[in-house]
């Protein structure tokens, strides 16, 4: 049998967020991703907004010799509320491992200057 990993515990709990869905029969009154849906981007953005805050905030008193346990809790709602958005745009954690995967053994200097190259083709009417 094979060993489950973090990929496969992201890929379970992306299911789940999918069978919250409104079109997949979540219910709003009972499922806080089913109301975040309904609610629209305005509502599930200003929680990843929150989140990402939260994130910041829970590092610095790590920082200053708080419990780290605090930024994997707050980073955890991050991920969460990150997941329900790539759902609502119909993505997923696989997306996001791929692009992590395409930038994999590449600078993140080399990456941007690649990504900003890209953007004024884009701009000039080009490809990339």
């Amino acid at each position: 049998m094979k060993p489950m990993t973090s990929q496969d515990a992201l890929a379970r709990l992306a299911a789940v967020i999918e069978s919250r869905k409104p079109a997949n029969g979540g219910d709003p009154a009972t499922s806080y991703v089913a109301r975040l849906l309904t609610q629209g981007p305005d509502a599930f953005l200003k929680k990843v907004g929150e989140e990402a805050t939260e994130v910041v905030m829970a590092a610095k008193d790590v920082q200053g010799g708080a419990d780290r346990g605090k930024l994997v809790y707050e980073m955890a709602d991050l991920w969460f509320h990150g997941m329900v958005t790539l759902a609502y745009y119909g993505l997923g954690p696989a997306d996001v491992i791929a692009e992590l995967e395409r930038r994999e053994g590449m600078s993140g200097l080399e990456e941007k200057a690649l990504r900003k190259q890209a953007e004024r083709a884009r701009e000039e009417g080009g490809t990339a």
